[in-house]
């Protein structure tokens, strides 16, 4: 016996004003439904307060307390609504059963956005709040500023909503970014990214220094902060995972998409509100053969990545390239082959709020011996006013809070 279409996902405002808003997701299961899911919820800018998970591998129960991360009242629940419905398998009407099998069967469609105008500080991240509203992923990005002060930016993005071969998707997205910059617009081009325009996306290659710096950062000393027990005494079928940590933006997810990278399945689970800063998660688990993780090496081996993914899920670092300031920002890549939501966004606010202009930005590729890493380079402009030299600690500082949330 089904369920109604829309009965799918259910989403109930809180009682009062500020209170978090409930969203129930009630359907069938699949492998890394709820890494999914909680990627969908912080594409869309919202922190979960808490979460009750609850799956037996056939069907799937969750239901998230979620808060806009800028408190804003405004919000398009209607918008989280149909994405988190895209991602329910065998409970969607005729659209999205079409677009969810559509996407199964081939990537989504690369295009490449050139925008061409007048350099001022934020613009870079103005343009970039304009693109996560319309519910675009940026996958890469060549930003440059010409010596008469003006910037081309080309941005590389995928549609959610599986529009922008349309011109009317096009002439809106145009629109509401000369809308935002105003009298700095110039011009705004949207093409299909064919195999003519690949070398607009090579990513140059980090200099060996600075990778090492980046990737080669001891995180033991940080695990400390995640305090993570293991039971396999309390449940006759589950492992019991304890973890208290600090907590963090994209906590939920970090956790969910580690586990389904280290082929975890998670049964049940309780994320809690948040006490003094800190979190409280109870995690029933088993490994991919149906039964509790016994095995010490395989417990040691999970843990160990658990602890590292969720005490550092980004790195953060500046360096010198040649008499310039470089920002470096890397996340691990999914499994699935996608990197971290909003990790521009965040970035580009930060800058923004500090007023730091940027010369030039990439975003690419790197893999080391055990992963793939999505990296974010970001070329600093010097100011007379703000001398970056003196200022690197600070700038690192804030860009890592914007990320974590703290």
């Amino acid at each position: 016996m089904g369920i109604l279409n829309d009965d799918a996902v259910l989403i109930e405002p809180g009682k009062n004003s500020g209170d978090p808003t409930m969203v129930t997701v009630n359907c069938p299961d699949e492998s890394g439904l709820g890494s999914t899911l909680c990627r969908i919820i912080l594409e869309f800018g919202l922190s979960i307060t808490k979460a009750d998970f609850s799956t037996d591998g056939r069907w799937c129960y969750i239901v998230f307390w979620v808060s806009p991360d800028n408190g804003s009242s405004r919000f398009d629940w209607d918008s989280l609504k149909n994405r988190l419905l895209s991602a329910c398998p065998s409970c969607l009407g005729s659209y999205y059963s079409s677009l969810q099998s559509s996407n199964v069967s081939k990537p989504p469609s690369l295009y490449l956005l050139k925008f061409f105008c007048r350099d001022r500080k934020g613009l870079l991240h103005d343009v970039t709040k304009v693109l996560t509203e319309l519910e675009f992923t940026i996958q890469r990005v060549k930003v440059t500023t010409t010596p008469d002060g003006r910037v081309l930016d080309m941005f590389f993005i995928t549609d959610a909503m599986d529009l922008l071969h349309t011109k009317q998707r096009q002439t809106k997205t145009c629109d509401h970014l000369t809308a935002v910059l105003g009298e700095h617009g110039v011009s705004c081009e949207i093409e299909l990214a064919g195999p003519e325009l690949e070398s607009l996306q090579r990513f140059s290659a980090l200099p060996p220094e600075a990778a090492d710096e980046l990737f080669g950062s001891d995180v033991t000393s940080i695990s400390n902060k995640v305090v993570l027990t293991v039971d396999n005494h309390l449940s006759p079928a589950h492992t019991l995972l304890h973890i208290n940590c600090i907590d963090q933006k994209g906590l939920f997810y970090d956790i969910l998409r580690t586990s389904k990278d280290c082929d975890v399945h998670i049964a049940y689970g309780r994320f809690s509100s948040k006490v003094k800063g800190y979190r409280n998660l109870d995690l029933f688990v088993r490994g991919t053969d149906g039964k509790k993780i016994a095995d010490p090496k395989h417990q040691d081996s999970f843990c160990s990545r658990l602890k590292e993914e969720i005490s550092c899920p980004l790195r953060v670092i500046i360096v010198n390239r040649g008499p310039d300031s470089e920002l470096l920002v890397a996340n691990p890549v999914e499994l699935s082959g996608k990197g971290r939501p909003r990790v521009f966004y965040d970035v580009t606010l930060a800058l923004k709020s500090l007023g730091i202009c940027i010369f030039s930005a990439e975003i690419g590729r790197h893999s080391t011996s055990d992963r793939q890493w999505e990296v974010y380079r970001f070329l600093l402009e010097e100011r007379r006013e703000f001398p970056l030299d003196r200022a690197r600690n600070q700038i690192v500082d804030r860009v890592t809070k914007t990320l974590m949330g703290w």
